[in-house]
């Protein structure tokens, strides 16, 4: 990057409601059209297909909800970051709430290569035995080595599920709904994903609602809205 920027700026925001339909890159787009009708003085990249300097930590699946998404920005000029939250959000697409930016330093390392791990909370939408699930749940965790396969075709290649997953356990919500809290690794080469989680445990991820609830820094002990 040349050094025609700033400022860098960490969002963190949620993604709620209809806005669980929007795909990583269209989430992308989403915070970059909100940024331009905003007026952010934003550094652009340099080239033919110049493009606003934005990085997200991690990308969500299509259909899951979050408490807890981030994206870094870089500005051409200062900006306080109460006023950049409250400018960015009467211009931000719905189901998408701006509730912290907080400048970081310009030259630490990019986004997506700190994350360390997430959290989610699973709320099963259909009726299940939650003692039946609690041993299946417990079998599990005392596994050694949880093969599967990720990719299509000719590129499926074998993983170990097993050290993915840093936290597992069973509760249930208001209405008797199991409900699964699960923290998985979020390394660049090695992420954890609650959907195969639910896939090993038997469950079908189409019958659950997936909401991430935190995301993680290597430089930080946990980032959050407290």
């Amino acid at each position: 990057m040349n050094a025609d920027y700033v400022q860098r700026l960490r969002l963190s925001f949620t993604k709620k409601g209809g806005a669980r339909y929007i795909g990583h890159l269209d989430l992308a787009r989403t915070l970059e059209r909100a940024l331009n009708r905003a007026r952010i003085p934003m550094a652009y990249s340099h080239g033919f297909n110049r493009r606003p300097r934005m990085q997200m930590a991690a990308a969500l699946p299509l259909g899951y909800t979050s408490d807890h998404e981030m994206a870094d920005i870089w500005l051409l000029e200062t900006m306080e970051p109460e006023v950049l939250k409250e400018t960015l959000m009467a211009k931000m697409a719905p189901g998408i709430d701006i509730y912290r930016v907080e400048e970081v330093e310009i030259k630490s390392p990019k986004l997506q290569t700190l994350t360390e791990k997430s959290s989610y909370t699973v709320t099963m939408l259909d009726p299940i035995d939650i003692d039946e699930l609690a041993q299946t749940l417990d079998r599990l965790l005392q596994e050694t080595s949880i093969i599967r396969e990720r990719g299509h075709g000719r590129k499926r290649k074998e993983y170990d599920l097993r050290p993915l997953i840093l936290d597992l356990s069973l509760t249930s919500d208001e209405e008797d709904r199991a409900m699964l809290e699960m923290t998985l690794q979020l390394l660049p080469s090695k992420t954890g994903r609650p959907d195969e989680v639910l896939m090993a445990l038997g469950l079908d991820p189409l019958d659950s609602r997936i909401n991430r609830t935190q995301i993680f820094l290597a430089e930080e002990t946990a980032v959050s809205k407290n």
